[in-house]
């Protein structure tokens, strides 16, 4: 990469995507993101829709002087559907976690190579998974387990299969992480007995998660390319 990297992140409005945006500003680099609507440095797109991921690829490049140079797929949703909802709900349910986690996140890597393949260069994609790709999750939360397991999958086979054309993946596996979502179901859930099975005894802070994206999109060796970096406090290890 020459001069600064120029780095497209999705969700960055919030949470752990805006400790990313904010730790990579601090670094310098040159980045634009993504939230739910248009804002100073935010470019506004519905991930849950079809065609939503291509379309914020073309913004993105154009409000990046044409070029991308690092891709963070860090936007994600976390919503319960009972085993006993109704068909179309749970369908409805399925379908809108997997677009938004999964799909998206596949829409945008398969942009960046392309982009890269026709500029002749590498480049760094760098996706925000979770724990409960490994350990699964909650009776609620099939759908985001499964989600979240298909983007390290997605990794593994991006590194495996572009790493000879300079095309380096990562994923970041975070458990629970102090942001609004987790706070929910922390308490929801109980959240002494929660903490009682992190044996660190703490949820992550989204600092914590942004330093390491940060590290994969800008510092990593390329030989670490297809790692996926565990964050939870040695309550899943593998």
């Amino acid at each position: 990469m020459s001069d600064q990297p120029h780095i497209l992140v999705t969700g960055s409005t919030r949470g752990i995507g805006a400790a990313i945006a904010a730790t990579l500003g601090d670094r310098g680099v040159r980045f634009t993101g993504h939230g739910r609507a248009d804002g100073p440095g935010v470019l506004g797109a519905d991930l849950a829709q079809a065609g939503a991921a291509d379309a914020l690829w073309e913004r993105a490049l154009a409000a990046l002087d044409g070029r991308i140079d690092v891709l963070v797929n860090n936007a994600g949703v976390f919503e319960p559907i009972a085993d006993d909802a109704p068909a179309d709900a749970w369908q409805a349910a399925w379908g809108r976690t997997i677009q938004i986690n999964l799909q998206a996140s596949a829409d945008l890597s398969r942009r960046a190579i392309l982009h890269w393949r026709e500029r002749g260069v590498g480049g760094r994609i760098v996706n925000v998974a979770s724990r409960a790709a490994y350990r699964g999750d909650s009776p609620a939360h099939w759908h985001y387990a499964a989600s979240k397991a298909g983007m390290v999958a997605m990794t593994k086979s991006i590194a495996r299969g572009y790493a000879g054309k300079g095309v380096l993946a990562f994923a970041v596996c975070a458990g629970f992480t102090m942001t609004g979502m987790a706070e929910d179901y922390l308490a929801s859930r109980g959240g002494d007995k929660l903490l009682a099975d992190i044996p660190l005894g703490k949820v992550a802070d989204p600092q914590e998660v942004a330093n390491a994206v940060a590290y994969l999109a800008l510092e990593a060796p390329a030989s670490m390319t297809g790692a996926v970096i565990d964050i939870n406090g040695a309550s899943f290890v593998r």
